[in-house]
């Protein structure tokens, strides 16, 4: 397949690229700067402002599907404002490229620990996660909540567990709904590396069509 990355460099973009590679799809890396990435066969780069709409179909047209997994950085100021604000560009770039298939890698915070309540609201999310992350675990659930809204696009938005580390690749996870996945009783976790087999696995085979789905180690 043609895949356009958006985010390549990042910490799930890199693991994404390299399976992406790995498997011998066609890439184009979308990323701030190209420099940054390494050379390799079947594999274009290219600069993107992902916050204009305009450019993001520009450089995703023509391609089977997109993946993204953009986030502004989590130090940045206005983080919420920012993410939204790139999200919200990415899927409408998309649609008006005409590329139908969008996976958004997004964040665990909107998962629900219990019936009516998402993990980012919780106590223990705030005593856990460093302050600067909070806002963009914030936007990416309100991010969800206007994909949900979209009938145009084939979307998936894939929620990693709480615990994502770096680590070897299995190959093997399972996989949940829009509820947090739990290992004896205490939040699961996953690889990077297991996530990008199941990002990859879904725009391959797609289960999940304008659905959020989360996975989890065995």
């Amino acid at each position: 397949m043609k895949i356009a990355l958006i985010g390549a460099t990042g910490f799930v973009g890199t693991a994404v690229l390299a399976e992406l590679l790995d498997r011998k799809h066609q890439v184009t890396a979308l990323v701030r700067n190209p420099a940054k990435v390494e050379a390799r066969a079947n594999l274009t780069a290219q600069a993107l402002d992902v916050n204009d709409a305009a450019r993001v179909a520009a450089a995703v047209r023509g391609h089977d599907a997109v993946i993204s997994a953009f986030n502004p950085g989590w130090d940045v100021a206005d983080l919420y404002d920012k993410f939204l604000q790139g999200s919200a560009a990415i899927e409408r770039g998309v649609e008006a490229s005409g590329v139908k298939r969008l996976l958004v890698v997004g964040g665990a915070g909107s998962l629900f620990v219990a019936p009516g309540v998402q993990m980012v609201d919780t106590p223990e999310f705030a005593s856990h996660v460093p302050p600067n992350i909070i806002p963009g675990a914030k936007a990416a659930r309100d991010a969800l909540t206007a994909l949900r809204g979209n009938t145009a696009l084939e979307w998936t938005f894939l929620s990693p567990p709480a615990l994502l580390a770096p680590g070897e690749r299995s190959g093997k996870y399972r996989v949940g709904g829009d509820n947090l996945l739990m290992a004896e009783g205490q939040p699961a976790g996953i690889s990077v590396a297991d996530l990008a087999v199941a990002i990859v696995d879904e725009v391959e085979n797609p289960r999940h069509v304008r659905e959020r789905f989360t996975v989890a180690r065995l």
